[in-house]
């Protein structure tokens, strides 16, 4: 099981590597992906993915889907904490720290409680990533796309 979902993320990486966009394109879509998973809007995540593939043309699509995924489910606890936390510090927020024991007992009054400070530190949380994954994408994409430039000049040599 862990083989396949390993082998179908490494295909959709290569497929979105091979396409014809930019190192910056590509790195942007991840970028803002990165930022709208962090945003605690629940159930409006894909709403924003639309709007943002509509609105910022250069950022690749597929990438900005992709980026969305740092938003899963054995990361959002942690996301959701230190977003929390980072809006508790900004707003001086009296609200106590967030313990294991409230992601297991969520309600909607302590989702109500918690959620400006939360959504503040969000916002800075998704900023700061965004910007880590930007350059960090960056970085790979050219580095592959690079690799594949010297194996086709080789392959050329070859003929």
């Amino acid at each position: 099981m862990k083989r396949k979902l390993k082998n179908k993320i490494k295909r959709i990486i290569v497929k979105l590597l091979r396409l014809n966009n930019t190192a910056p394109e590509i790195a942007l879509g991840v970028s803002i992906g990165v930022f709208i998973a962090i945003l605690p809007v629940y159930g409006l995540h894909t709403v924003l993915v639309i709007i943002a593939a509509i609105l910022v043309r250069p950022a690749n699509k597929i990438a900005i889907l992709a980026g969305t995924n740092i938003s899963l489910p054995p990361t959002l606890p942690f996301i959701t904490w230190a977003g929390y936390e980072i809006g508790r510090f900004i707003l001086k927020d009296k609200n106590p720290s967030l313990t294991w024991v409230d992601f297991k007992n969520v309600n909607f009054q302590k989702i109500l409680n918690i959620y400006p400070a939360l959504f503040v530190g969000s916002i800075i949380l998704g900023l700061v990533c965004a910007a880590i994954f930007y350059f960090l994408t960056l970085y790979f994409v050219n580095k592959f796309k690079q690799k594949r430039a010297m194996a086709k000049e080789k392959n050329r040599a070859k003929k």
